[in-house]
């Protein structure tokens, strides 16, 4: 079945919107193969229509024009919910200029897990050339947990090993600092079992701590362990009633204080 035929009635019972209808495009370009799982994702109750982005209204919000860079995987994607992720819930709710780098499966290692150049390094690299952002976001990926990607150490001097977790992290975030100077909001998955994956929250913690960059911990928040079945398609991806009431209210809040912070800081 063609991607085109295959969408249709997923964008009729569950009210895709048309920035979804786009971004589904080019995951099945990419991956054909994930026709079957959408088709699965689409029945999940979590994500009928009534979550749909094009049921959320527009409000008047402190965070209204505010170019936010989004870097991540599957869960800034927005996989589990119809490609229709927390970022854009904030862009349909906030107003924000939302500029969403995505790709299903890839690592902040730089390594090629689809295609080449589709790691978080390669894509800050190459794709994020946006001038003078508000804010950078980067998704603390479960890919790299996942496919066992070597942790490595926090860095001492200026030098990043980018064939680890942490020495990507550091790379993009000194990177940012000098070609933005913006801040910075590192996000993690809520918990799922995987010692690695919880030695990289730890490290990410300790990270911010060195670049003085802000971290939405929610593999350690208590709301977000063993939660209903109507707010995760699986224990990684959130189903879009996931993102509108359990993601979307944090992230508001979580971008408003650093915006505030920053604000207060040029003064």
């Amino acid at each position: 079945m063609s991607n085109e035929t295959f969408l249709i009635p997923i964008r009729q019972n569950n009210d895709l919107s048309d920035v979804a209808l786009n971004e589904l495009r080019m995951d099945l370009d990419e991956h054909p193969l994930n026709q079957r799982k959408y088709t699965e994702l689409a029945y999940l109750p979590g994500n009928s229509r009534k979550y749909s982005l094009n049921s959320v209204k527009t409000i008047e919000s402190p965070l209204r024009h505010k170019k936010i860079l989004f870097l991540g995987s599957s869960v800034t994607f927005g996989f589990g919910a119809l490609g229709e992720s927390f970022v854009d819930y904030l862009w349909r709710k906030d107003g924000i200029d939302a500029i969403k780098d995505a790709e299903n499966g890839t690592t902040l290692v730089d390594q090629d897990t689809s295609y080449h150049g589709d790691s978080y390094v390669a894509r800050f690299k190459e794709e994020l050339t946006e001038d003078r952002p508000d804010m950078l976001v980067l998704q603390l990926s479960t890919n790299d947990a996942n496919t066992n990607q070597k942790l490595g150490k926090i860095s001492s001097d200026d030098t990043f090993d980018t064939q680890t977790i942490i020495g990507a992290i550091e790379y993009i975030i000194n990177e940012a600092h000098k070609k933005w100077d913006c801040p910075i909001l590192i996000y993690t998955n809520p918990y799922f079992e995987s010692n690695l994956y919880e030695q990289m929250v730890d490290s990410t913690l300790e990270l911010a701590k060195k670049w003085g960059v802000q971290v939405l911990d929610l593999y350690h928040n208590s709301e977000f362990k063993k939660q209903d079945s109507l707010y995760m398609a699986d224990e990684i991806h959130p189903t879009r009633a996931g993102y509108l009431e359990k993601w979307m209210p944090l992230f508001e809040e979580q971008l408003n204080n650093l915006l505030l912070k920053n604000k207060l800081n040029l003064i």
